[in-house]
């Protein structure tokens, strides 16, 4: 299966064409940007796919990271894998940004914690944890110390742009905590790893709000 991934839910735009049956990634870039995601990624996808083999490749899935992250960002990165599946006739499935982080950190570590913390603004993280596999953290929005007590006893891995300050607060109660990766986006090849066995009826392209977004409608663009 050939995956087409997207990412623009952080600090980065990124794609990759992935093939599933050969576990590679046939091409992929990254562009580190805060802002203008929107100007920035379809001549990624284009150069992309150039790359991996030409426009005229078959893509049997496009995936697309939901969040959490940028309101702005996931909407552009939801709009154009949407746009790009009708294109191409390929289901469009949806991956969090956390679970991404996450099984970055499981493809080296197996067993134990693992955790993936976004910074959420106002002293607040969004976060996620699993044990084996299996969550025992489900995606929210809490504090350092909240998201540590909430999480249990370590040791901790931890992943994403938040890993450092949930690291802290974990070392403060006492808890073992190791921070694996600070990256200010998720490796877009796991992106592309966890669409491979998603299932597009209960994984939609749909972006995952944990806080409500900090823009609001002009009063005359609202009416």
């Amino acid at each position: 299966m050939k995956i087409l991934a997207i990412d623009t839910s952080l600090a980065a735009a990124a794609v990759c064409v992935f093939d599933s049956d050969a576990d590679v990634a046939l091409a992929a870039e990254t562009v580190w940007q805060a802002r203008g995601h929107d100007e920035t990624i379809v001549p990624l996808i284009d150069r992309t796919m150039r790359a991996a083999g030409g426009r005229d490749m078959r893509i049997d899935r496009v995936a697309v990271t939901v969040g959490p992250g940028s309101f702005t960002g996931l909407r552009i990165g939801v709009s154009a894998a949407k746009a790009i599946g009708l294109a191409l006739d390929a289901p469009v499935v949806g991956v969090s940004t956390l679970s991404a982080y996450v099984a970055q950190v499981m493809a080296s570590h197996a067993e134990g914690v693992v955790a993936a913390a976004i910074d959420a603004r106002h002293g607040r993280v969004f976060v996620a944890a699993f044990l084996d596999g299996h969550p025992v953290l489900q995606p929210r929005v809490a504090s350092a110390r909240e998201a540590v007590r909430a999480i249990g006893s370590g040791p901790i891995r931890l992943a994403g742009p938040a890993a450092a300050a949930l690291a802290i607060e974990a070392w403060r109660a006492g808890v073992e905590a190791e921070v694996f990766s600070d990256a200010a986006a998720p490796d877009i090849s796991f992106v592309a790893r966890l669409a491979r066995a998603a299932d597009p009826q209960s994984a939609p392209p749909r972006p995952l709000y944990l806080n409500p977004p900090e823009t609001t409608l002009a009063p005359a663009a609202a009416s």
